[in-house]
């Protein structure tokens, strides 16, 4: 018995000591950092060196051409590789290095963007069901290989080797996407085209394209010139948005820009190739100045003639009720605006083959409707009781709209209030509580709560980053989950990460703000829930950083950076407490106005600022290696944060 006994015990541990990741013995820097994280990946000893010369062998050349040029790209332009291109009877060819293949039966183990990725001694393959598959496996490979596959020019002296691996990956849920606000600040259909190319690096599939707010009107609508013509410019400010001055009579506005309608089928195609949707959005009935600039019989308000389309300049009161000083909404009792509706939506709806139509619906200041005699006989006629069922009314007619056009009706969380008819689906962003709702009244949601996918929020203590409202630190956007408790997960297609342009000019800044928080995202939507790790998380994420460094991508490095708790009001002395991030790194401070470095004192606990010291100076160190920004706080500040 007792042999017997340590016969099994011997075989769990072989068992054991098999079934554990290999990669976990490997060294730090011979780990795989794939992100998002697979589903399953088993690393092996050594690994595969591509030759100078190479071919990829495709079983449908014309289902793998896209793959097919992202590799073949990639491996040009960075490592110098001649590669050839080839099928049929070619996969006998020795000298064939990488096969794409298309499963004849499918796999239903990794569904319609799953692929199965082996790099062996004698070469490598990816296969999948469907050509986004082979794609997705693609970029996986690129991760494999060293960081230098990212640069734009040609590198030498690098051994282009991708470690031996067994990789199975699927997604977790169908809709990965990120929203990117053109309207607040316009970006070049050049410029576009580079943010799909970021996006795919992580698997997002799925561009929301909000294309009309109060700041401009971004699309050709043919129907209806004065959109572009007057809607699509303002005048150009620079400083912090909402506080602007209100521009002179004789300022240009000539700040802006639109797409064509043959841009936007270029941006379509565009996407499309690299497996992206594109989403369009048209905001009403909030939201809506640069359209009644452009067309002021759409307003409910006499006097919308004199109406200019909005630079920045505070024109709303935000609290618990939303106060325009300008009336931005669209009329719900002007039938003039349902015949705008059905024209701007014919010409949109023909543009994207995409399913969905965004419609907007929030942030819908009611203060003008409620001045309004039109809205108030529209409310008598329709036997309608409150303002948010005025609403209702209008997103109801929409929705019939919409639907006419053959696409499905979405709209943000506010569409609820006042009823929502059956079909229409819920962006929810004020939290999941509207998700939820929504959900559990039978609607599709895609969850996008602002508290952990805004990404245009501050993502580092505001004493470094440009003012915004709010903040969303990386650990936060790694934490989101698109399925909360207690609701059927069938419902929820997916998130997005949500990116306006408010404070944001251009792309270099529009970068920063993405990366890396879009990592934690597109890991939520990709990966197991029960695979999400932060610490493993952040250790790729660092690997990742050396990726956009040689990429030339802008990225935030403000986990490193101390966060400042702050202290108690009933505090005396008053404390200043600090917290990081991420572990493993050392606080080091002064407050004698000098620069600290690791030679100063270490934070060790809540610190009591010196008598007459004005400014404690901090920054974080990993070892010997600073790591974080040098941050020069003034202990005012800190007062004035007391809890």
């Amino acid at each position: 018995m007792k042999n017997l006994f340590l016969l099994i015990c011997c075989c769990v541990a072989a068992s054991l000591s098999y079934s554990q990741p290999v990669e976990q013995s490997q060294p730090a820097e011979k780990r795989i950092a794939i992100i998002p994280e697979p589903v399953s990946l088993k690393q092996g000893s050594g690994s595969f060196t591509l030759p100078d010369r190479l071919t990829i062998w495709t079983s449908d050349e014309k289902a793998s051409r896209s793959t097919v040029r992202l590799l073949q790209h990639k491996l040009t332009t960075a490592a110098g590789i001649q590669v050839a291109v080839s099928g049929g009877a070619a996969a006998a060819n020795r000298s064939v290095a990488i096969k794409l293949l298309l499963n004849a039966s499918p796999d239903e183990s990794i569904g319609q963007e799953g692929y199965r990725l082996s790099v062996a001694a004698s070469g490598i393959s990816i296969t999948a069901n469907q050509p986004a598959g082979l794609y997705y496996g693609a970029q996986s490979l690129l991760q494999l290989l060293p960081k230098e596959i990212e640069s734009a020019q040609l590198v030498k002296g690098i051994a282009w080797e991708a470690p031996l691996a067994d990789i199975i990956d699927y997604p977790r849920f169908g809709w990965r996407g990120v929203m990117l606000d053109v309207a607040r600040h316009f970006f070049t259909k050049e410029e576009v085209k580079v943010f799909i190319d970021d996006m795919t690096r992580y698997k997002f599939n799925l561009l929301h394209f909000h294309l009309s707010d109060d700041q401009g009107w971004r699309i050709e609508i043919k129907a209806l010139p004065k959109l572009t013509e007057i809607g699509a410019w303002n005048v150009k400010k620079e400083g912090y948005f909402g506080t602007f001055t209100k521009p002179l009579p004789n300022e240009p506005r000539n700040y802006g820009g639109f797409y064509t309608q043959e841009d936007i089928k270029e941006l379509v195609a565009y996407a499309k190739e690299k497996f992206v949707n594109i989403m369009p959005e048209i905001d009403v009935p909030g939201h809506s100045l640069a359209a009644i600039a452009s067309y002021p019989e759409l307003s409910c308000t006499p006097g919308a003639s004199e109406y200019k389309v909005n630079s920045g300049e505070n024109f709303m009161k935000w609290g618990p009720k939303l106060t325009a000083l300008v009336d931005n909404t669209l009329c719900p009792a002007n039938e003039k605006v349902y015949v705008f509706l059905d024209k701007v939506f014919s010409e949109v709806a023909s543009l994207f083959p995409f399913d969905y139509i965004h419609v907007g619906g929030d942030e819908c200041a009611k203060n003008f409707w409620e001045q309004s005699a039109a809205v108030r006989s529209l409310m008598q006629k329709e036997k309608l009781k409150n303002m948010e069922e005025a609403q209702a009314y209008f997103e109801k007619r929409l929705q019939k709209i919409i639907t006419a056009k053959g696409k499905k009706f979405l709209g943000w969380d506010e569409i609820l209030e006042g009823g929502l008819a059956p079909g229409a689906a819920v962006m929810s962003w004020r939290g999941v509580k509207g998700g939820i709702e929504a959900a559990k009244l039978g609607h599709e949601v895609v969850m996008t709560p602002s508290t952990h996918t805004y990404v245009d929020l501050m993502q580092g203590d505001p004493i470094t980053e440009p003012r915004v409202y709010s903040s969303v630190r990386l650990q936060k956007s790694y934490q989101f989950d698109p399925v909360p408790a207690g609701v059927d997960a069938r419902l929820i297609k997916g998130g997005q990460a949500n990116l306006w342009t408010e404070q944001i000019y251009n792309t270099r800044h529009l970068q920063y703000m993405l990366w890396p928080r879009g990592l934690a995202i597109a890991e939520s939507l990709w990966s197991p829930r029960e695979k999400k790790n932060w610490d493993g998380f952040i250790d790729r994420v660092e690997r990742h950083f050396q990726r956009f460094d040689i990429a030339e991508i802008k990225y935030s490095r403000a986990m490193y950076d101390p966060i400042f708790v702050g202290g108690k009001k009933t505090d005396n002395p008053f404390k200043i407490v600090l917290d990081k991030e991420i572990e493993g790194l050392d606080i080091y401070y002064s407050f004698d106005n000098s620069f600290p470095d690791r030679f100063y004192p270490k934070y060790a606990g809540p610190l009591i600022p010196p008598k007459d010291a004005v400014m404690l100076k901090v920054i974080t160190y990993r070892g010997k290696t600073p790591v974080g920004r040098m941050i020069a706080m003034p202990i005012d500040e800190l007062k004035k944060r007391l809890r």
